[in-house]
């Protein structure tokens, strides 16, 4: 028999996070943790910049949440969930582990995915495009420092937010949709995943790195952008029929409350 708290977890075929960054103080982390606990799947993928070695070299943040994070994740392993972790930019590190397997913890550089519809995706993180994408001044000025700006502002934004009783908000974001070249680099980021997807006869694509979460055709080209756990809070999750959709953490906590969730079955 099922506990009550497994009977208020979501059946899932797999689920895809990426853009943890942990070891940033940006990163939501109390969030996460909600969503893994409430969640059930064969496969978690984790599709780059799990942790944050750019921001751990600058300044070393680790809370007990962080810590906490890593702990569920190789709890699912040990439980027989297939871990797949995708190393990104930002946890490079790793890359020279990929190929290696530790119990149900896989390191792959990228991996296609057959969904239980039988459809194939590649799933990659994405910054392998950073070189045939090519970026644009106030794009790189906004990914160095200026993007590290506006998320200490967004922290003192949320903050009041959150006092106030209302939702959070992307300064990032905003100002990501709003600068002309920025729009041009993620449109073109998207049609670069797309088409390496199309190069391998695929049916679509699996990424993230732009923290930009998206589901869209693309030249008959399935896109799919998982989020991020910094901006978004967003995840990529296949039910048992191996349909996708994009769920947002407060979205599954708020189904876990109202007693609303059930095997995701189409």
């Amino acid at each position: 028999m099922r506990s009550p708290s497994e009977a208020n977890r979501i059946r899932l075929k797999s689920a895809f996070i990426s853009d943890v960054h942990l070891g940033s103080r940006d990163c939501h982390a109390a969030e996460l943790l909600r969503f893994l606990d409430r969640i059930e799947v064969d496969t978690l993928f984790l599709v780059g910049d799990l942790i944050d070695f750019w921001s751990l070299r600058r300044s070393f943040y680790w809370p007990a949440e962080h810590n906490a994070v890593v702990r569920a994740i190789l709890a699912k392993a040990r439980a027989g969930v297939r871990v797949v972790y995708i190393p990104g930019n930002h946890d490079e590190d790793l890359r020279s582990f990929c190929g290696s397997a530790f119990g149900n913890l896989h390191l792959r550089r990228k991996y296609v995915h057959s969904t239980a519809d039988g459809r194939k995706w590649l799933v990659m993180h994405g910054d392998e495009l950073d070189g045939v994408v090519k970026c644009s001044p106030w794009l790189a000025r906004l990914g160095a420092g200026a993007y590290a700006f506006a998320m200490w502002l967004n922290r003192g934004v949320n903050h009041g937010r959150r006092l106030l009783g209302l939702p959070r908000w992307s300064l990032a974001n905003y100002i990501k949709m709003r600068i002309g070249n920025a729009v041009r680099h993620i449109e073109a980021f998207e049609q670069a995943a797309a088409r390496v997807a199309a190069e391998q006869g695929l049916d679509g694509v699996i990424c993230g790195h732009i923290h930009r979460p998206a589901m869209r055709q693309i030249d008959g080209v399935t896109y799919c952008n998982d989020g991020d756990w910094v901006e978004s809070c967003t995840a990529l999750v296949e039910d048992m029929s191996g349909q996708l959709s994009i769920w947002s953490g407060s979205e599954v906590a708020q189904l876990a409350a109202n007693g609303e969730l059930v095997e995701a079955a189409a």
